[in-house]
C-alpha cells in the first residue's frame, strides 16, 4: 500500500501546482497584454506487471506538472485614448531594454511611459535624457533595435516589432514579458502594424479558468481520498497480525 500513498500524495501536491498556475491567469485577466498559461502533466514512472494468464498490466506511479505551455494567441483590442498606448495588431513583441543589466525583454503590453535617464554627455557631465519606457526602468526599442529617445511627449513614437523564431518555451519573466533563450533561435524587426491610443487585453478565458479550478479541487479531494483508503487498509492489515 505504500505505493498507493505515494501516487496519492504526489497526486494532490500536483493539483495543487495546476491549481497555482490557473490561480495565476485569473488575478491576470484584467492584466493588459498577459497570455493565459495551461500544465502539462506527464507521468513519472510506467512499467508492466504480468497479470493473470499473463496478461500484461501497467503499473504507474503518479503524474507530475513537466511544464506549463503559454497561449501566445492574439486577444482583443481595447481604445484608451492615452498618447504613448500602443498595441501590435499580428504576430510579435515590443522588446524592452533593461539598462542596469543589458537585458533584452518581451511583452504584448504596450502600456508605455516617458521616463527620464540620467546619462553622461560628450563634455563629461550628466545630462537628463527622456525615453519611453515600461515605467518599471526598461526601454521601449524603435523599429532599428535601438532605444527610444523622446522629444516630442505628445507625438507618436517608432516603436518597433520584434519576431521569435520558436515561441514555445519562452521564459515567462513575470505578468508580461518574456525571456528567450538558445532553444527560441533567432529574433528579427517584424513588420506588424502598431495602433496607438489602444492596448491588447489580456487572453484569459475566464470561465474555462474558474472551470479548470473546479477540476483540480475535485482532484485534490479524489487524491485525498485516496491516502485516507490507503491508510484505512493499511490498518486493516495490520490488525490482522495481531
Amino acid at each position: 500500500m505504500l505505493q498507493a500513498f505515494y501516487s496519492a500524495s504526489v497526486g494532490a501536491q500536483q493539483q495543487m501546482m495546476g491549481m497555482n498556475v490557473h490561480g495565476n491567469n485569473i488575478a491576470n485577466v484584467n492584466t493588459y497584454g498577459y497570455k493565459a498559461e495551461k500544465p502539462a502533466f506527464g507521468v513519472l514512472m510506467n512499467s508492466m506487471v504480468n497479470g493473470v494468464d499473463g496478461v500484461q498490466l501497467p503499473k504507474g506511479s503518479g503524474a507530475a506538472v513537466m511544464s506549463t505551455a503559454t497561449d501566445f494567441r492574439e486577444a482583443e483590442i481595447t481604445q484608451t485614448g492615452r498618447d504613448q498606448d500602443y498595441a501590435i495588431l499580428g504576430p510579435g513583441f515590443f522588446a524592452l531594454y533593461d539598462p542596469s543589466t543589458q537585458e533584452i525583454s518581451f511583452t504584448r503590453d504596450g502600456s508605455f511611459t516617458i521616463s527620464s535617464f540620467q546619462e553622461a554627455g560628450e563634455d563629461g557631465t550628466m545630462e537628463t535624457v527622456w525615453y519611453l519606457g515600461d515605467g518599471e526602468g526598461r526601454q521601449v526599442l524603435n523599429t532599428t533595435g535601438y532605444p527610444i529617445v523622446v522629444t516630442d511627449p505628445t507625438a507618436e513614437q517608432p516603436v518597433g516589432t520584434f519576431l521569435i523564431q520558436y515561441q514555445d518555451g519562452l521564459q515567462h519573466l513575470d505578468s508580461g514579458r518574456f525571456l528567450n533563450g538558445d532553444k527560441n533561435g533567432a529574433v528579427w524587426i517584424g513588420t506588424s502594424e502598431v495602433r496607438r491610443g489602444v492596448l491588447e487585453t489580456s487572453n484569459t478565458d475566464l470561465a474555462t479558468e474558474l472551470g479548470k479550478v473546479i477540476e483540480r479541487q475535485r482532484a485534490y479531494v479524489y487524491a485525498l481520498r485516496m491516502v485516507t483508503t490507503a491508510d484505512e487498509v493499511e490498518n486493516t492489515i495490520n490488525g490482522l497480525t495481531n
